[in-house]
């Protein structure tokens, strides 16, 4: 068995007497400690698949495991332990506290899961170091992605999920956050699962899926998935 699988996941919509299909029929697997970039066009249902992973959203039908355990049959209390202990969201937008110091923000995170990681220990592994008493307000754009990245990655989760990580940040910023994602995965053994419709952020994935229609259209394994320094977009 897979890390990470999707088995024949459909969720359905029902806009007044309208059912639309966000995903319609969504098979993938995922291995652990994989860097993973699920790419397709907007409205293709990425969104969708990453919220119903991270129990953020529910599937209409079919099944979802995550190590070993059944997610798509957890209930409401199950789902927020799953979220709380096993998954680390990031966002295009950074959602920091700004009353809160870049090391508050992630303690504040640690606080509410088993087994977090050193506070200052993790800012420091995002370059952060030097940072750790500013608030947002004193922070790049760029700073303020990274400290959410160690907010995520405080948690110590089985799962690492990050929408449009990069959509709101300038090229060299944007490719300095792939790059600490990239080598997030390879360091730690940690899955990462990013979501973008740039296709060129595939060359330095484990495993791109590409999805189209609610549909997960192709798989692809890179053997020799290319540093993320390398690319240009």
């Amino acid at each position: 068995m897979s890390f990470v699988e999707f088995r024949n996941v459909k969720k359905i919509y029902h806009m007044g007497e309208i059912d639309v299909a966000a995903v319609d029929g969504m098979d993938f697997q995922i291995e652990e400690g994989e860097f993973v970039v699920i790419v397709g066009p907007s409205g293709a249902g990425k969104t969708t698949v990453l919220n119903i992973l991270g129990g953020i959203d529910t599937a209409t039908s079919g099944d979802i495991i995550l190590d070993g355990k059944a997610i798509s049959r957890y209930n409401e209390r199950e789902l927020t332990n799953y979220r709380r202990h096993d998954i680390g969201f990031v966002f295009q937008f950074y959602n920091l506290v700004q009353n809160l110091t870049a090391l508050e923000n992630v303690e504040l995170a640690s606080q509410i899961c088993d087994n977090p990681l050193p506070a200052r220990d993790v800012l420091a592994q995002v370059g952060l170091s030097h940072r750790v008493d500013n608030f947002p307000s004193q922070l790049s754009g760029g700073e303020q992605q990274r400290v959410a990245i160690a907010r995520a990655i405080a948690k110590n989760p089985k799962l690492l999920l990050c929408d449009e990580p990069t959509g709101a940040l300038d090229y060299q910023t944007g490719k300095s956050i792939l790059e600490l994602l990239q080598s997030t995965s390879r360091d730690s053994h940690r899955t990462v699962v990013l979501i973008t419709h740039n296709q060129s952020f595939c060359a330095i994935a484990d495993r791109v899926i590409t999805i189209r229609e609610g549909k997960a259209v192709s798989m692809t394994v890179n053997e020799y998935p290319r540093d993320a320094s390398s690319i240009e977009w």
